[in-house]
């Protein structure tokens, strides 16, 4: 026989371990989910960016491809699900940029000797940027192939209607399959606004894309003042994109009002030159010889360009070191919502032997942030051993050159 007073505590006693327990593997439960969620796995789906697109015509784009099929004889990877692209090799590559929550102040880099072929930031200038000689660098006598494309006007719901059917004629852009993974990239200048892609097809040097975009809000009077820009490139697993060529079609002498305007137009090796500023950026960079310390300090930006359907972007940096070959330490700033003259103020410090200051170079890169879809470079900076302009070069020699200066200056984004 038991008391009640007995029985009551015994109870008690059972029923807060019980609770302690069950909040314990709750707890324990919950610490792992939250980490399963702070690293997923770098998938996302590829969403067309800064247009509206009906499904108006995807029952008829599926009846041509089949047809085109049919007459090939060539399969395609990937299906066209309406104007959703799911660019599984580009993501597992690159995986999806996300804000930082801020950069810790100071990195010691890890400083080897021997860093393999990896590709220097100077070397990834080139407009391949692959490993491998393009067929396109020798000249430009060497045929790039076609594109074929239409143009359209939708009157009723004020609509550019753009068909990007095939290309012929491309060069073999892998030496190891003697083929190609073509997709193309479109733009619609000046503005920029509208900025879309194809899908990939694999290793083929004869595409047949059959994809529309159709791009609403577009009166027709100003289509005369707008120029369709094509930029054919070709998917690289291991390394930056190769690209093939370009396509500037102007719209002042195309007339879509009667109907559908088919368009031939041949492939030209791409001229840097035409494109439009990339904004600037100021930076302050000081040594202090006796830490042995490199301080790096992303001021602020201007002038650059839109890259939302708004009007406006929003720009983070992410500063790359590398000696020599190799990337030995990366950072980025926060991101500035909404602006085009953003001011951050970061700074970053690594930890750099006297003794290697003339193997250093300094990449900063501005990227405009976006939650759907992959985060755009809107331009670049390389400041050190691999510097390409001769700004670039003076203020990193009078950053040696002054130890425990800071060192500012304004410096114009190249084309990454």
């Amino acid at each position: 026989d038991v008391s009640p007073v007995v029985a009551g505590l015994i109870g008690a006693t059972v029923l807060v371990v019980s609770v302690s327990v069950t909040v314990f593997v709750w707890t324990c439960c919950h610490q792992q989910a939250e980490k399963k969620h702070k690293t997923p796995p770098y998938k996302f789906i590829h969403m067309l960016k800064g247009i509206s697109i009906y499904p108006e015509t995807l029952s008829n784009k599926k009846k041509i491809n089949r047809i085109r099929r049919d007459k090939s004889g060539t399969a395609k990877e990937g299906g066209s699900r309406g104007n959703l692209l799911v660019d599984a090799a580009e993501a597992g590559l690159v995986g999806p940029n996300k804000a930082p929550d801020g950069p810790p102040q100071i990195e010691q880099l890890p400083i080897k000797v021997d860093y393999g072929d990896e590709l220097s930031p100077d070397q990834s200038l080139t407009p391949g940027g692959s490993k491998t000689s393009s067929p396109s660098s020798p000249g430009d006598d060497v045929m790039l192939g076609d594109l074929t494309f239409s143009v359209d006007y939708n009157f009723p719901k004020k609509a550019l209607v753009v068909t990007i059917q095939e290309a012929h004629g491309l060069p073999v852009m892998d030496e190891h399959t003697q083929s190609s993974d073509p997709y193309i990239k479109m733009t619609i200048l000046p503005d920029k606004r509208h900025r879309v892609k194809t899908r990939v097809l694999r290793k083929t040097l004869e595409p047949v894309f059959d994809e529309t975009f159709t791009f609403y809000g577009i009166p027709y009077s100003q289509l005369q003042d707008l120029v369709l820009h094509f930029l054919v490139l070709s998917f690289d697993r291991f390394s930056r994109d190769d690209v093939i060529g370009e396509v500037m079609v102007p719209l002042a002498g195309v007339d879509p009002s009667t109907g559908k305007v088919q368009l031939t137009r041949e492939i030209l090796k791409r001229n840097i030159q035409k494109c439009i500023s990339r904004g600037e950026l100021q930076v302050s960079l000081s040594y202090q010889p006796v830490a042995q310390r490199m301080t790096v300090v992303v001021l602020k930006a201007r002038h650059l360009p839109k890259m939302d359907i708004t009007g406006l972007s929003d720009p983070y940096v992410k500063v790359n070191v590398y000696y020599g070959r190799k990337r030995i330490a990366k950072k980025k700033t926060h991101v500035k919502k909404c602006t085009l003259n953003p001011v951050f103020n970061e700074s970053f410090s690594y930890d750099i032997p006297a003794d290697l200051l003339p193997d250093i170079s300094i990449e900063f890169l501005v990227i405009d942030f976006e939650r759907t879809t992959k985060n755009e470079v809107v331009g670049r900076l390389i400041l050190g051993a691999h510097s390409a302009s001769a700004a670039g070069s003076e203020h990193w020699h009078q950053v040696c050159d002054s130890p425990g200066k800071a060192v500012a200056k304004w410096h114009s984004l190249s084309e990454y």
